[in-house]
């Protein structure tokens, strides 16, 4: 309270600060819907509870982990898995990225964890490129509203990708880029918990200091991935209820190169899940949209939408968030080129 009597400054900055935070964007937002369009607010708001609802358990999950490992010390093991194997983990996780059920946004919290417990940037940008675009479900989704052609090629673009940004960065790397990768995403420790050791102690919770670093870490991350993801699925439901159908499948109609490169562009912002996408963009195919455009547009809009790029941005540091923009388009385009070749 002295501090704020001698700098009448302090509450305004308070105030602003509270302004920039995600919580009062996500209240801005609702409350022009509900003033510009409020039959639509619940719908709204329904979209976004339910989506943050559904990738709540893997925010459970990872945060549990994360907090898990971090109490018992046992993150050392994880960066140690990590030495001198990582061209090895680039295959694996461009591999096992294709296997997990997770969208753009869905993937965030593990690959905040990989982040903190020190997995290598580059085999972690390969399971973040690759995991939004395939697994199992979606690839049998897919081939029934695509074809088989058609799913197998977006099955084999979601490993290349991985392997090609994965690889890519790995070569930045080397050239001393992402030296710290992570903007915030830190532990909640102030530095006088548990001394790592080389053995992890398992049964953290029979050790005071360990107990409180589990709580620390639990809540930290809770919040901070917790009010990112909010955020996302509020842009999302914005674009499902704002943006028109009809007006995609003008702009990214036609044959030839141009369309593919316009579709990723497109694409990018737009939001499509894999489970709706393939058979809107059966849709859009029989008026006009060429098969390399398809496939440009559904690469790009499962790696860099609008919801992703949040919660992206809110992990990572501008030059790795760059990188990732930069490889998910690229990526698009090339898989789209070479299934219209194809």
């Amino acid at each position: 309270m002295a501090e704020l009597t001698q700098n009448p400054k302090a509450p305004a900055k308070v105030a602003v600060d509270l302004i920039k935070t995600p919580w009062a964007v996500i209240v801005g937002i609702l409350a022009l819907v509900a003033v510009l369009d409020p039959g639509n607010w619940g719908e709204v708001v329904t979209f976004a509870g339910k989506a943050l609802a559904h990738t709540g358990q893997y925010i459970l999950f990872a945060v549990l982990l994360l907090s898990y490992l971090k109490a018992t010390g046992a993150e050392v093991m994880v960066a140690r898995a990590f030495e001198g194997r990582e061209t090895r983990m680039i295959f694996l996780a461009a591999v096992f990225g294709g296997l997990a059920p997770f969208c753009s946004c869905e993937v965030i919290p593990f690959i905040a964890g990989l982040l903190a417990l020190g997995a290598p940037l580059s085999a972690v940008m390969a399971f973040w490129l690759s995991s939004p675009l395939i697994d199992p479900p979606t690839l049998l989704i897919t081939a029934g509203a695509l074809g088989w052609p058609f799913a197998i090629g977006k099955a084999i673009a979601a490993v290349a990708l991985g392997l090609f940004g994965g690889f890519a960065v790995r070569a930045l790397m080397r050239g001393g880029a992402f030296a710290q990768p992570l903007r915030e995403y830190k532990p909640a420790g102030c530095g006088c918990g548990p001394k790592q050791e080389d053995k992890p102690v398992w049964k953290f919770w029979q050790v005071p200091e360990r107990r409180q670093r589990f709580r620390s870490e639990f809540i930290h991350n809770s919040l901070f991935l917790l009010k990112w993801l909010a955020l996302a699925y509020v842009l999302e439901a914005l674009l499902v209820s704002y943006v028109p159908v009809d007006l995609i499948a003008r702009v990214v109609g036609g044959d030839g190169v141009v369309p593919i490169v316009i579709a990723a562009l497109v694409g990018m912002p737009a939001y499509l899940n894999s489970y709706v996408a393939p058979p809107l963009l059966a849709g859009l195919m029989e008026q006009g949209m060429s098969a390399g455009a398809a496939m440009s547009f559904m690469v790009a809009g499962a790696v860099s939408s609008i919801p992703a790029m949040a919660a992206v941005w809110s992990l990572v540091k501008p030059r790795v968030f760059a990188t990732y923009l930069g490889l998910g388009i690229t990526g698009a385009i090339t898989a789209g080129i070479l299934f219209q070749m194809i």
